[in-house]
């Protein structure tokens, strides 16, 4: 940078070197270069968090694809001119998963297998991953849903902490090589997950319907005699909790974000049952009424299924999270 030299007087032997006034230009380029830096810093972290509440239900513009499978164990004998589609419904436990998924099977061209990666073998590296997705697409895995030969869509649910994001990468790759549509769905309050999970925790080991556990129910009675039990939520950890269920659905959108896929909540399909209509037509099947024998458990308030209340809600009154304290549908 050029210095200027000042001479003071004739008869002065001093002679001053200053630095010149940084311009306004330089001062003004460096405010901007900081306002930029802090300004994506807080995208990034905003984005990290995840508002799926804004979330709509569109699914991505890639086009489904159609598949002629041969299946190994029997003849599609007459549908084997019918094209089939493949879907994967990506969720958490106790996110309604369950429910969504009797709804689809009561469609009858549908066949959604259930759980499949519950069992570990099935999943313990990525080969028995893919042999196992194989099978399940090539219409060879039998259970009480599978429609067999005149399947025009056929699927599974998978959990998010089975294997599918410490395997996203080949994942990711084996449905867009398959042409697999995934089909999120996840819950907008996920206090009342929380509530599902411990109370079906507990129930695994009470056994309260008759020594029996059920994860699900179809009548309004065994719904009743479960929701008596009201666990106590770790308000220690609760925010911390909520962010981390935030982050793992944000994390399993951004994996799968180059697939076709579409994100359903299981409130919005409570109480706008149109939202199935928009499932079938992303599936491409034909909209048909669907229905389910399910029945909810864990019904209104939740300060009437949560032991410890007053110390819930003191924790997330004033927090991002109060909401889902009176959220309901």
């Amino acid at each position: 940078m050029a210095e200027f030299i000042c001479l003071y007087g004739k008869d002065s032997a001093a002679i001053v070197i200053k630095q010149p006034k940084r311009s306004p230009l330089f001062l003004r380029m460096i405010v901007l270069v900081f306002a930029m830096v802090c300004g994506l810093y807080i995208c990034s972290v905003c984005l990290k968090q995840f508002s799926f509440q804004s979330s709509q239900l569109v699914p991505s513009p890639i086009r489904t694809r159609i598949h002629y499978p041969k299946p190994h164990t029997f003849n599609r004998s007459e549908c084997g001119h019918n094209p089939v589609r493949f879907f994967a419904i990506l969720s958490m436990q106790r996110s309604g998963s369950g429910w969504f998924e009797t709804l689809l099977n009561s469609h009858d061209n549908v066949s959604s297998n259930g759980e499949i990666f519950s069992v570990l073998d099935r999943r313990k590296n990525v080969s028995s991953i893919v042999k196992t997705l194989d099978r399940v697409y090539n219409l060879d895995w039998f259970t009480s849903a599978s429609k067999n030969e005149c399947s025009a869509a056929i699927g599974f649910k998978w959990m998010l902490n089975q294997g599918l994001l410490d395997n996203h990468e080949e994942i990711v790759d084996y449905f867009n090589r398959r042409g697999v549509s995934a089909i999120f769905l996840f819950r907008r309050n996920p206090l009342r997950r929380m509530v599902s999970v411990l109370a079906n925790s507990y129930d695994r080991y009470a056994k309260l319907l008759n020594g029996t556990h059920k994860s699900h129910v179809h009548s309004p009675e065994e719904a009743d005699a479960l929701s008596r039990y009201k666990p106590v939520l770790n308000s220690t950890s609760l925010i911390h909790d909520l962010q981390e269920t935030e982050s793992l659905a944000a994390k399993a959108l951004e994996y799968f974000n180059t697939t076709r896929h579409m994100v359903v909540f299981y409130e919005d399909l409570i109480t706008n049952r149109t939202r199935l209509e928009q499932v079938q037509e992303f599936l491409n099947i034909p909209v048909k009424n669907l229905s389910s024998r399910q029945v909810k458990i864990h019904r209104g308030d939740l300060s009437d299924h949560i032991k410890n209340w007053e110390d819930i809600n003191k924790t997330l009154n004033g927090t991002e999270y109060e909401k889902f304290l009176r959220a309901d549908y």
